[in-house]
């Protein structure tokens, strides 16, 4: 058996632009964008043999369907997320009471880090998650959620570490995720729209090209030791130009652009940037690659 929590930080990013409405977009992407990861998810978990042995503490775990997937393996597992609206999906998704297929491994009313049940927490203070951590520490920290794609996101970051690394043991492995090299992101050509438009404010958050030593720099940071990478092929695949314009608005890439100009703009250049990934069936395919950064807490 295997608890749960999933609990609130203080947000990375700044509030949804005016007009976007958080609970549609959150559906977004926990309906359309997130399955895009799974590739990612899986490929750390085998590497890192994620097991019921696991003690996982998934920093801005978005939905929760990688730890639904972690859990799925027999891992105890705690999400941390600045965003409400997801945390409630996140809920949906672990609630011992979820539609056949996306239960987690728990039983209602056990309670308890070493027993069987599920706490959903909401409390902004991370001591709350310590006691999750006793006996043993966490033994793996994940940060899925891509980094170095965003001006200023790496920084955020920092601070949530900063937190969430006296709860881990020596040696544990922390997992940092981010886009692969733009010449193998198809997506990177779509996204390049989100730059186009934010200018000429050049807000904070606007979308860049990612670096190749963007991870690397985020761990040397932390003060975490580099143990090893690795590149997954995460293609995007949508049912349509429209799906496709929600689940990548979805992930707020697009929200500096929204701001200096409108909504609708944004949406009808992101559907003209989709019009050479659109094949004969309607559907939308966009190859990408995804790397990530295993560091271990020294």
């Amino acid at each position: 058996m295997t608890p749960t929590l999933v609990r609130e930080h203080l947000s990375h990013a700044g509030p949804v632009p005016p007009g976007v409405n958080p609970c549609a977009r959150a559906r977004d992407w926990s309906e359309i964008q997130e399955r895009m990861l799974v590739p990612l998810y899986e490929a750390v978990y085998e590497r890192l043999d994620v097991g019921p042995a696991t003690r996982l503490l998934g920093l801005h775990c978005g939905s929760g369907l990688a730890l639904l997937m972690a859990s799925s393996r027999g891992a105890a597992v705690t999400g941390v997320d600045s965003c409400r609206e997801l945390l409630a999906l996140a809920r949906e998704r672990l609630s011992p009471d979820a539609a056949p297929g996306t239960r987690t491994r728990t039983r209602p009313g056990t309670g308890g880090a070493r027993g069987g049940g599920t706490r959903l927490v909401e409390d902004l203070d991370l001591p709350g998650v310590a006691a999750g951590a006793r006996a043993p520490a966490y033994t793996l920290m994940t940060v899925f959620e891509p980094i170095g794609c965003l001006a200023g996101d790496s920084e955020g970051l920092g601070g949530l570490l900063a937190g969430a690394l006296p709860l881990a043991a020596h040696g544990t492995a922390v997992v940092l995720a981010g886009w692969g090299p733009p010449e193998r992101c198809a997506t990177s050509s779509v996204l390049r729209v989100a730059t186009k438009l934010a200018d000429p404010l050049r807000s904070p958050g606007s979308w860049r090209s990612a670096r190749r030593d963007d991870l690397e720099e985020v761990a040397q940071r932390a003060g975490l030791r580099p143990d090893g990478s690795g590149r997954v092929a995460c293609p995007f695949g949508y049912a349509d130009v429209d799906s496709a314009v929600r689940g990548l608005l979805s992930t707020g890439l697009f929200d500096a652009a929204i701001a200096a100009t409108d909504g609708r703009q944004v949406d009808k250049e992101l559907a003209e940037a989709l019009h050479p990934y659109r094949r004969a069936d309607g559907t939308v395919w966009m190859p990408n690659v995804f790397r990530y950064l295993i560091a271990r807490v020294p």
